[in-house]
């Protein structure tokens, strides 16, 4: 579980509560009928604005933007400065034994080129190519975050715009004018607190994930180049660690790659 987004999410509906009972209490904002038209109005537009098979996999997006960031950069980093080793010293084929060891996809795809004599400059085209292809791929998660939160707001002014319609027909009751007004204005809230504390914000901790994994397996990449150029696994070491922030490099507390 990503704690910084569980913590937002919590502290956002808390500080909302209190808000609430401060005002008089929760009760008046609880409206099933106004949360409907706010929820479903957004998956319907949703639906009629992204592709049907994009949209049914709303609830591993949700699920990504909770779960905590697994990347672990100095655990490849060592791995490649290990493999290096290898190459320089028993050929690049000798690191064939060494793939059922690798664990990251991207990663394991690349030593395969290498081992099989995939050229540097060929190589590179199909790896960043397969990049651009996951960076589009991210993109369409992010976009219907984005998407979610442009329409709830939108889809929380048709439901205050319906209330008052519904408001306005029983004027002839000046009692019910201002309870009327107040749940009117209730589907105005949620598409607010919808899009603002939960689809905007995930599509901004999407975007922010895409771009660290690209960075990672932009990482991967230059490692595994610098491999089948065989160069010193001391200068593959530093070249990696460059990716890192000058605090995790410090904190990293792997031996020095030898010559």
């Amino acid at each position: 579980m990503d704690k910084g987004t569980l913590i937002g999410i919590l502290s956002g509906l808390g500080l909302t509560a209190v808000s609430m009972l401060m005002g008089g209490g929760i009760g008046p904002f609880i409206d099933i009928p106004s949360l409907i038209m706010v929820l479903g109005g957004t998956f319907a537009a949703t639906l009629v604005n992204f592709r049907f098979e994009d949209v049914m996999g709303l609830a591993k997006i949700f699920k990504l933007t909770m779960n905590e960031e697994s990347l672990t950069p100095h655990k490849y980093i060592e791995q490649i400065v290990a493999i290096s080793k290898k190459a320089r010293t028993n050929g690049l084929l000798a690191i064939e034994e060494d793939l059922e060891q690798v664990d990251q996809d991207f990663m394991k795809i690349t030593l395969q080129h290498v081992v099989n004599g995939t050229e540097s400059e060929d190589l590179t085209n199909i790896m960043e190519a397969e990049l651009a292809i996951m960076t589009e791929r991210h993109k369409v998660g992010q976009k219907m975050m984005m998407g979610m939160g442009a329409y709830a707001p939108a889809f929380g002014m048709v439901g205050t715009l319906i209330g008052l319609i519904l408001m306005l027909q029983n004027l002839e009751d000046p009692s019910s004018v201002g309870p009327g007004m107040s749940m009117a204005m209730v589907t105005t809230f949620y598409g607010s607190l919808f899009s603002n504390l939960f689809f905007i914000p995930m599509a901004g901790k999407l975007k922010m994930r895409s771009e660290m994994e690209i960075q990672f397996k932009e990482m991967l990449l230059i490692g595994i180049l610098s491999v089948q150029a065989e160069e010193s696994p001391r200068v593959i070491q530093n070249k990696l660690q460059s990716f890192l922030a000058p605090g995790d490099r410090e904190s990293n507390g792997s031996e020095p790659a030898e010559e």
